[in-house]
């Protein structure tokens, strides 16, 4: 429903990293006030790259992490540039920067800052902070005038500030904290456990014998880099039916090998699989995944994380009975993650100023209620709830708020990926075999809006 009314809020957006910033920039366009806090130095979040992570865990257990990044050093784009830039802010080539169409970590903390600088969000961050808690300032007043305490941490002077602001919107990501698979004798296992969480580069595995746990893009990638030093390296996936890419690749190598899953770990550095068969490792390196997690977020057990499952949130974004006051951007994965973020910020932004209006509480939760149950007929894991891999959703969502659906060319060009990986991992990034296409993004309003290129 839309409104002409028009409020100003004061809003605290937790995160510099993509969604937070857009996030940032549309409450501010709405006519809000708005702070982002932020624990690093920089804008950036995943995409700030940290090499020093001599002083996390290695499993990554802690409740607060000191390093957020799990971005390592060889990391390139999944994903084409073309189809990765908010709608109005295209993820140009420039020169004397990496020019390559799936580029490096780098180009793309570039293009983040460059989207800071074009549209001036600087001024509205606070750096070096750590948001310690975020909680509502009356429990007992759920409802549409609720405020939020927030306490946030100066991480150099360790000065501690409460502030009460009318909403908060969580942007903090879901590629931090690691999630760790249950194996017998991970507790007894004396050689060096880790999570790729913090994998940087391959030199400290120089002649070791590696297992690398989990075959997603980053265990094959990490896989990959390894071949050239390690002695050898023992990939466990949970089936031994994989992609023709990944194939090629272990033919290839004969260091590489592909087991099924580890069925426990012994403390002579024994690692027996599933089927029986065993090997000697100096390192287990768990590709596993993230889990959600909100360690400052206090609100009384209204919105909880189970099994990866962050609820209840309509359309993953908002907790009904807390909403508009709190929402999330930037949780579902598996899908073209700027635009999305971009018309998530649009729907929260107009939300706080009036001109539009969520469901009823009723509705909102009769909602989350079917899309579980259509889930679960589905056969889809809990925890891969908001793993949605879905065009047509995104397109729907971007309809609260008249949001211009995916194009065509865009749609095409990430799925062109996909299948070239599936084929080609070690090559795919840089195929042209698809420049018929290309040419349709580079010409389309996207691209041609303003010239940024140069």
């Amino acid at each position: 429903m839309v409104s002409e009314r028009n409020q100003s809020k004061h809003v605290c957006v937790i995160g510099a990293g993509p969604s937070g910033l857009v996030a940032a920039r549309e409450l501010r366009k709405e006519g809000h006030s708005v702070v982002v806090i932020e624990q690093n130095h920089d804008i950036g979040g995943q995409w700030l790259y940290e090499p020093k992570v001599e002083g996390e865990e290695a499993l990554g257990k802690s409740t607060f992490l000191k390093v957020h990044s799990s971005i390592y050093d060889s990391l390139r784009l999944f994903s084409p540039r073309e189809i990765m830039g908010f709608s109005d802010f295209p993820f140009v080539v420039k020169k004397g920067r990496d020019m390559r169409r799936f580029p490096g970590h780098r180009e793309l903390l570039l293009y983040l800052q460059d989207f800071c600088e074009w549209f001036g969000l600087r001024e509205m961050i606070r750096f070096k902070t750590r948001v310690e808690y975020v909680g509502m300032l009356d429990s007992d007043q759920v409802g549409r005038d609720l405020k939020w305490v927030v306490k946030s941490r100066d991480m150099e002077s360790e000065k501690v500030v409460e502030e009460v602001f009318d909403a908060v919107v969580v942007a903090t990501g879901h590629y931090s904290k690691p999630r760790l698979p249950s194996i017998k004798g991970m507790d007894v296992w004396k050689r060096k456990q880790m999570h790729s969480h913090i994998y940087r580069d391959p030199e400290p595995f120089r002649k070791e014998g590696v297992v690398v746990v989990g075959n997603s893009l980053s265990g094959q990638d990490i896989s990959m880099e390894l071949v050239d030093v390690a002695r050898e390296i023992h990939l466990s996936a949970k089936s031994l039916e994989i992609s023709e890419g990944l194939a090629k690749v272990i033919s290839k190598h004969d260091s590489l090998h592909l087991h099924l899953e580890i069925e426990s770990l012994h403390e002579d550095g024994r690692v027996v699989f599933v089927d029986g068969s065993w090997v000697m490792a100096d390192t287990i390196i768990y590709c596993t995944g993230y889990s959600y997690a909100f360690p400052f977020l206090d609100t009384k057990g209204i919105v909880g994380v189970d099994d990866d499952r962050v609820g209840p949130l309509y359309e993953h974004t908002f907790p009904p009975s807390l909403a508009p006051s709190l929402s999330f951007v930037g949780i579902p994965r598996k899908l073209i993650g700027f635009p999305f973020f971009e018309s998530q910020a649009i729907w929260i932004a107009q939300l706080l100023s009036g001109k539009r209006t969520l469901p009823s509480f009723h509705d909102m939760m009769q909602s989350i209620k079917d899309f579980y149950h259509s889930r679960e007929i589905a056969g889809v894991p809990k925890h891969n709830t908001h793993d949605l891999a879905n065009f047509e959703y995104c397109d729907k969502y971007g309809d609260n708020v008249g949001f211009p659906h995916l194009e065509e060319w865009r749609k095409e060009l990430c799925i062109s990926a996909i299948v070239k990986a599936e084929v080609d991992l070690e090559g795919y990034r840089d195929a042209w075999d698809d420049v018929e296409l290309l040419q349709v993004a580079l010409q389309s309003p996207h691209f041609t809006q303003f010239p940024r290129s140069t």
